[in-house]
């Protein structure tokens, strides 16, 4: 890579000692000047410098013993400081003595993005104090002039707060860890706390002045997120005149980016995009600016829209255990495990048919293990391929659905105790509680579409339920009686049909047709790192 050019560089003080800074375009830097040092012997002191230096080591952003580097699109903001006065520095207040900083008045403290364990980001302090106030000025203007020409960095939010999910923290967890970062990132936000169910994605429909805004952020859970994207998917195709409820429409991709604050029960996204549901280190990625594009699921039944989903489109198991603990919402959180477990020793299978329309135009295999990372190079990639083919698109002439369906595989009956549909990014690992197996009678496969219809249609149960069929009376009310004690396995009935799982919800039909929309919105994540290797080791602390 090109070394890039130096844009300022001083002797600046900093905890007492002097060190050289130097920022240019890419990195801020600062390596403190050596100066000579008294030798200590001993094999107690000797043990005690070793562990302070490995504390250094360990704590710091990057670099070799004594050096720090911060990328510059990772620092938050830049203030003017006094020099005398208290600052924050790794966990402690320090008010720094009055004779080493004599020369040096004046004063600037730079915030900037620091990784910590398990993904989570934390705004931390450094303050430099120089030896003019010309020189203070000039290296405020210049980290200023560098934040100004990332562009892609937000500038006015508007912000959902449901203050009514997970353990209804939302407003409290805004205020306290979300809105001073977004103020000392100079975010602007318009602010919205939802009243009822929907109430977010009804304003984004209908209401909201999008061109005003660098983002839409949601803090809450999954349900949340999903108002969001359903709100601005919908608004996006009505503006360019898209049916949704046609499943062969091919859907325009969102231009506005969608930041997530997890205040929820599961935060099933925030853990697949950033690996962590920390309110603090998802507000620093929307602040940072960078966006990962997430492919989208529609959902249909004869014709009709009925969800987007995101994350999980389940049936059988994920479908019973959220039908089950709907009813015990009062339960909390726990309720999924109890219902996981329940629906677990239940084991209902059901029976249906599959068709799909295989992904052939795409790299990697479901089955290849490849984990989807920070800057991955499959994502990228089929997102060039997605761009050249919208290009194509627009040259060719109109094709009719039938040539753009290509041949649908599969139309044979599945028995089938859990069916699932995942698309990037996957959900979490699920509790210890509910088991997966990953077994070589399982087949799996990437798709563009796949339908499915139980072996009962939806419109026999409903004759069974008005007690009517060709079955006569008698049939017909054992066909009543059964669905009757569909949500009441201890009379040994076994239920026909299972629900689907979408995000969260459940739909009200099982045959469906689905199809993956690939990059349909942008979320302000990075994906998620790889952690550094120190990470494993813990920190020696000094006495």
């Amino acid at each position: 890579m090109e070394k890039q050019p130096r844009l300022l560089s001083s002797q600046l003080l900093l905890k007492n000692r002097v060190f050289e800074v130097t920022l240019n375009r890419a990195l801020l830097t600062w390596k403190e000047i050596q100066t000579k040092k008294k030798r200590v012997y001993g094999s107690i002191h000797s043990t005690f410098k070793v562990g302070f230096c490995l504390s250094k080591v360990l704590s710091k952003p990057s670099g070799e013993s004594g050096s720090y580097c911060v990328p510059v699109p990772e620092i938050v903001a830049v203030r003017e400081a006094e020099a005398d006065s208290r600052t924050k520095d790794e966990g402690r207040w320090q008010k720094l003595s009055q004779k080493p900083t004599e020369g040096y008045p004046c004063a600037f403290t730079v915030s900037y993005v620091e990784r910590g364990r398990q993904h989570r980001w934390r705004c931390s302090d450094v303050t430099f104090h120089c030896s003019d106030w010309t020189l203070c000025q000039q290296w405020v203007q210049s980290i200023r002039e560098q934040l100004l020409l990332l562009t892609s960095r937000p500038k006015h939010l508007l912000v959902y707060i449901n203050p009514y999910g997970g353990k209804q923290q939302g407003k409290l967890i805004y205020e306290e860890k979300v809105a001073p970062l977004f103020s000392r990132a100079s975010i602007s936000t318009d602010v919205i706390v939802t009243e009822y169910a929907n109430h977010a994605r009804d304003h984004l429909k209908m209401e909201a002045d999008l061109k005003k805004y660098d983002g839409v952020v949601c803090v809450g859970g999954d349900g949340m997120f999903s108002e969001i994207v359903h709100g601005l998917v919908s608004r996006m195709q009505a503006d360019c005149g898209v049916d949704q409820n046609c499943a062969e429409e091919k859907l325009v991709p969102c231009g506005i980016r969608i930041g997530i604050i997890p205040a929820g029960s599961t935060d099933c996204i925030c853990y697949a995009t950033v690996g962590t549901n920390d309110p603090a280190t998802s507000a620093l990625h929307v602040i940072v600016g960078d966006y990962q594009p997430l492919d989208v699921c529609s959902v249909h039944h004869n014709n009709t829209f009925l969800r987007y989903s995101v994350s999980l489109l389940g049936y059988g198991f994920y479908g019973d255990v959220l039908a089950d603990s709907e009813r015990k919402r009062w339960m909390g959180p726990a309720r999924y495990n109890f219902s996981g477990v329940k629906t677990f020793l239940t084991h209902h299978h059901y029976e249906g048919t599959v068709s799909f329309l295989p992904a052939t135009d795409i790299l990697g295999n479901p089955r290849d293990k490849t984990k989807c990372r920070a800057g991955c190079y499959i994502c990228q990639h089929n997102g060039k391929l997605l761009s050249e083919e919208a290009q194509l698109h627009k040259m060719e002439e109109p094709v009719s659905c039938s040539e753009m369906e290509g041949d649908w595989r599969g139309g044979s009956s599945w028995s089938t105790s859990r069916l699932e549909l995942t698309g990037p990014p996957p959900p979490p690992p699920p509790p210890p509680l509910f088991l997966q197996f990953d077994l070589a009678f399982v087949e799996v496969h990437r798709v563009r579409k796949f339908r499915f219809s139980p072996t009962q249609c939806e419109s026999d149960l409903e004759l069974d339920l008005r007690g009517g069929g060709a079955g006569g009376g008698a049939r017909g009310g054992k066909r009543l009686f059964r669905q009757i004690c569909r949500d009441h396995p201890a009379c040994g009935c076994t239920p026909v049909n299972s629900s689907w799982n979408c995000d969260g919800e459940i739909l009200p039909h099982a045959t469906i047709e689905v199809g993956v929309h690939r990059q349909l919105i942008r979320l302000f994540a990075r994906g998620i790192e790889d952690q550094p290797l120190f990470e494993d080791f813990c920190t020696p602390s000094v006495i």
